[in-house]
């Protein structure tokens, strides 16, 4: 396969090109967790607070993957633009490796660390109990997690985005089908509560990367993932680090803050948490389109970067940036028309309902500013300069909105919370901008 498509296509159809299967890629994975709450939120609210408190730990375990399979991607794409092949082969199976004892690594820490982690945030036994009860075994499944990402990167490098599109829908047809059979117990499914939505996602999980191996034999790679290259190279893991731990903090990083928040927000009410843990959800599906088409313009970044197109590299810059701009605009206006039934998906609580369209009206103030934080990271993750999009990130997540999130929630109540998501994505874009322009 002939990856030359990257430099010589329109940039606009190759953008949409790219980055539609990737969109709907996103869309099916955030459907896992929007899937799993919709039906845990039917047992009680209790258990949709569980999920909710679990999610930072899971979501720090898809960031390291997820970080370091963007790193993978970033370097199997540069050098197939730079035309060496045997450095791309070694990239696609040093990195697959390396990412499997990832994920062994945080199954296991992950497990450990879950009992002290939760009582930092809830003293109410039963919320914990259930807790418990799916990360225990969600968790079990990392090093599944960890594997398809890696071909789900790969694919996307070699521009075979349809493919990865459909392996993830597989794996959530399943998923959605054995939610409800496995949470309620229907048919002869016994009825595992919360603990049906951790395995039901696993299977899903594993059928996704059942997929991905049975197109590696039909339609096989432009790469080679070989034994002969498992041997470690210092060139090949430093460029998949330099980007892959930059992206991994930056996905990890809304982790720390929602372990922050909660703890803020707690000393107000838990109804708060769970608001918290609500948005999270939704906006993960807000999120999906602009993080679709940024996942699709990471390896054309990289491909014409190390083919030396740096004007195409700008073009492909500008057209993303109106396309996630435009993509924000509609989930502010989806907030302000149906925030009722957004909330309303994941509890019956007329007064949380309530908190929560309050909260999603403040932080949509935001979305469109976002797009353009959320453009100049992935642009540079491309490029393979992780240290600057960390710093973006580090911004966004932690160096404003936390300060930001105490001093208002002083001045403001709980809503001085959210309030500091919209004032952060306004500080941020500018510095983005001007980060991007230094290093572009």
């Amino acid at each position: 396969m002939e990856q030359t498509f990257m430099k010589e296509k329109r940039i606009l159809p190759l953008v949409l090109s790219m980055s539609m299967p990737m969109v709907i890629s996103m869309a099916v994975n955030s459907l896992y967790n929007i899937v799993d709450s919709y039906f845990v939120a039917k047992l009680s609210e209790d258990a949709m607070t569980a999920l909710a408190l679990v999610y930072p730990m899971q979501n720090m375990i898809n960031a390291i993957a997820i970080g370091f399979a963007i790193g993978i991607n970033a370097s199997v794409a540069f050098y197939l633009g730079a035309g060496d092949q045997e450095q791309a082969d070694k990239s696609a199976t040093q990195g697959m490796f390396l990412n499997f004892i990832h994920g062994a690594v945080l199954m296991i820490l992950c497990i450990a660390a879950m009992p002290a982690f939760l009582r930092m945030f809830s003293s109410d036994e039963n919320v914990i109990k259930m807790a418990l009860e799916y990360s225990n075994r969600a968790f079990l499944f990392s090093t599944v997690i960890a594997l398809t990402l890696v071909f789900e990167k790969v694919f996307q490098a070699v521009g075979k985005m349809k493919i990865s599109m459909f392996s993830m829908m597989c794996g959530f047809v399943v998923n959605i089908i054995l939610d409800p059979l496995m949470i309620f117990g229907i048919g002869f499914f016994p009825a595992m509560g919360i603990a049906g939505a951790a395995y039901a996602t696993g299977i899903g999980q594993v059928l996704t990367l059942v997929v991905y191996l049975i197109f590696c034999k039909v339609d096989p790679l432009p790469l080679k993932i070989e034994r002969k290259y498992l041997r470690l190279e210092k060139k090949v893991a430093a460029r998949m680090y330099s980007v892959g731990i930059s992206a991994t903090v930056s996905l990890a990083l809304p982790s720390l803050l929602i372990s922050v928040l909660n703890g803020i927000l707690a000393g107000f009410s838990e109804k708060y948490v769970l608001v918290l843990g609500v948005y999270y959800k939704l906006q993960t599906f807000i999120y999906l389109t602009a993080n679709g088409i940024i996942q699709g313009i990471r390896p054309l970044m990289g491909y014409n970067f190390g083919a030396g197109e740096k004007e195409r590299v700008k073009k492909i810059f500008k057209t993303t940036l109106v396309l996630t701009m435009g993509v924000m605009v509609i989930g502010t206006i989806l907030s302000w028309l149906i925030p009722e039934n957004l909330i309303g998906l994941f509890t019956t609580n007329p007064q949380t309902i309530q908190s929560g369209v309050t909260a999603l009206h403040i932080i949509s103030f935001g979305f469109v500013l976002s797009a353009v934080s959320v453009t100049c990271c992935g642009a540079l993750e491309g490029l393979g300069k992780g240290r600057p999009s960390l710093y973006i990130s580090l911004f966004r997540y932690t160096v404003i909105i936390i300060p930001a999130a105490f001093l208002f929630s002083r001045l403001m109540g709980a809503k001085g919370v959210w309030f500091a998501f919209c004032f952060t994505e306004l500080v941020t874009a500018g510095l983005a901008f001007f980060i991007y322009k230094k290093n572009e």
